[in-house]
């Protein structure tokens, strides 16, 4: 069968060097440098608001399911308001705004406004309020930050965290009791040449936001954004992206804004490149995904980002309709993934709709990025790479290997990385090196050890990798992706267990609309039902045998797995709200399911004995 071509799109085609150094250490960079990028994201509103004052630059549908949009001249005219009325509150970087609630068109104006004047904002995951029994997250975030305003869309639900963490300081939002200035006045407040004095003040250094790290080894870490990160980070990514000079970005899009990949990389991309953003209405969990399908079939993105398991759902959605398929693959040039690794089946699946539906293939990419490098750092663009190489570094980064246990540590230095945590000179300093690269905690490997150019597979967090009772070590990150992809799809992770042990054992993540499709009747079982059913037991312990038979040495071989029937705990660190596994805090928290693999459990599922 013949390859189908791939659709025709302009990437960049980067120019690779590299330097092996005598500490045993290898530099990476590309050749080049980057194009014009301005001193603050504000600038590229001013200039879409001159040169395309009614194109649209956010939407979102209404309670009545209409969409409702904001063009880029109406952009600057509400943050100009905003950012005075802030100024008027006294709000500053010593004192900023406080996000709580999700993404809104409101919560992305309000977080502009503030970005105009100088005043620095923090979006937070609404789940340390809404889900969360107390409020020590909550607690940290303030205590760090020491905020002069909430902003939340409705006060209702947020009344509680807000009585117990924020009851001195005033409230904004669009609803609910309690507002200190209702929405219509905030965007009412008059313009005065102070706001403008106060944006033109700002600068490469200014401080854009406050993101704050999962919080999953301790409090959440406030890290600093600044424009020149934000900036230059937008010209690595147009760059990589450079169709997007030309064919403005349409974005489709549900990742919160309280994570680097939603709040900077997809939220900026659209103010950067004059497109559109469109808030996802869904997310993908069972109840929500209908909202994006409905989404997908109307606006057909030509830009696409989602998580791992986000493009597994959509993948048995596009399955069930083809129609779907032909709505998402219309217009797209190039979809994106980050977050965890993709199993290959899902990979394949993609191309095989895609192919199905437009007769081209539409290329697949990865990267790595953190908070801390504002998020794009490396990219992969090469649609003959292997799946899952995460590429070379953006044009201005250089990409340092390090030499740790067997492994390649990566650590970065480059314009788009963060100065460091905010009132936090400790750990600060514990972040870089003695020659001010910034260590990202991750292991990479070679794509061809001989050649740098050809790019890196991710190969674990350095933190989650540990060693068996035999001394051997074990790359977390490159075998749960291998075991989650021979388990079919049933399973959307695995916690690898084993530290100190003789063998290998993994704590499985359901993928319940999977299981539901092989279990009979699942549809109405209890998700304890469900996991421990015998069809699902037999299903795995079949793929698991089939895997072991493959899996070469200690360090790949899991004779023993236990599906995990209680789901991820946020509040407990084991989870982010954009689906990411902590592996350590799983393994720390279910200790006894831990405990349960070596003592034989009736919960084990057994694989090819090792």
């Amino acid at each position: 069968m013949t390859e189908s071509p791939l659709r025709s799109v302009e990437l960049w085609n980067p120019d690779v060097d590299w330097e092996r150094r005598n500490d045993g250490s290898i530099l990476v960079w590309q050749n080049g440098k980057l194009g014009d990028y301005p001193a603050r994201l504000s600038d590229r509103i001013k200039h879409w608001a001159k040169e395309r004052p009614d194109t649209p630059w956010m939407a979102e549908r209404d309670a009545a399911g209409v969409w409702q949009r904001v063009t880029f001249a109406q952009l600057l005219t509400h943050i100009r308001s905003i950012g005075q009325a802030l100024l008027d509150m006294g709000l500053s970087t010593d004192r900023p705004l406080v996000i709580l609630s999700g993404n809104s068109t409101q919560h992305a104006l309000i977080a502009l406004g503030a970005q105009y004047a100088g005043i620095p904002s923090a979006a937070i995951a609404p789940a340390y309020s809404l889900v969360a029994g107390e409020f020590g997250k909550l607690d940290a975030v303030r205590d760090q930050i020491t905020p002069g305003a909430v902003f939340v869309q409705d006060t209702g639900p947020f009344g509680r965290a807000i009585e117990a963490v924020f009851a001195d300081l005033p409230v904004l939002g669009v609803s609910g009791d309690g507002l200190a200035m209702s929405w219509d006045a905030l965007l009412a407040t008059p313009a005065t040449a102070a706001v403008d004095k106060a944006n033109a003040a700002t600068g490469p250094d200014t401080i854009a936001k406050f993101l704050f790290t999962s919080g999953t080894t301790g409090s959440p870490k406030a890290v600093i954004q600044t424009q020149r990160m934000m900036c230059v980070n937008m010209e690595q990514m147009t760059d990589c992206y450079a169709y997007l000079r030309t064919e403005p970005p349409v974005i489709l899009d549900w990742s919160p804004w309280n994570h680097v990949a939603g709040g900077n990389l997809c939220f900026n991309t659209a103010i950067y490149n004059g497109g559109t953003f469109h808030i996802d209405g869904g997310r993908p969990t069972r109840d929500m995904m209908a909202n994006t399908i409905r989404d997908i079939r109307e606006i057909k993105p030509n830009w696409y980002w989602n998580v791992p398991f986000g493009y597994e759902m959509l993948v048995e959605a596009m399955d069930a309709d083809p129609s779907l398929a032909d709505a998402f693959f219309k217009n797209l040039k190039l979809k994106y993934y980050a977050g965890a690794a993709m199993a290959q089946h899902t990979w394949d699946a993609l191309e095989r709709l895609a192919e199905k539906s437009t007769g081209e293939r539409v290329l697949l990419a990865t990267g790595l990025g953190s908070t801390e490098t504002a998020p794009f750092a490396l990219f992969n663009t090469d649609p003959e790479a292997p799946a899952g190489c995460i590429g070379v570094p953006a044009k201005e980064i250089i990409l340092k290997l390090v030499p740790v246990e067997g492994k390649w540590e990566a650590r970065v230095k480059g314009p788009n990385v963060t100065p460091g945590y905010w009132r936090n000179e400790k750990l600060t300093a514990e972040a870089f090196d003695e020659e001010g690269f910034y260590c990202l905690g991750d292991a990479l490997k070679f794509v061809d050890e001989s050649d740098p150019s050809k790019g890196f597979f991710f190969d674990g967090r350095v933190a989650e990798n540990f060693k068996l009772s035999t001394g051997t070590w074990v790359g977390v990150g490159a075998l749960r992706a291998k075991l989650t992809d021979a388990l079919g799809g049933l399973m959307r992770d695995a916690v690898i267990v084993g530290e100190g042990e003789d063998y290998l054992g993994a704590l499985l993540v359901p993928f319940r609309p999977a299981i539901e499709k092989l279990v009979p009747g699942g549809e109405g079982m209890s998700d304890a039902e469900l996991c421990r059913h015998p069809v699902l037991t037999e299903a795995l312990a079949e793929k698991l045998a089939a895997y072991n038979a493959t899996a070469t040495g200690s360090s790949l071989r899991v004779p023993r797995v236990i599906v995990m029937d209680e789901a991820l705990n946020m509040d407990r660190g084991e989870v982010t709200d954009k689906g990411s596994v902590n592996q350590r805090a799983v393994r720390a928290n279910r200790a006894e399911l831990v405990a349960d693999i070596y003592a034989g459990s009736k919960r084990v599922i057994l694989g090819k004995k090792g």
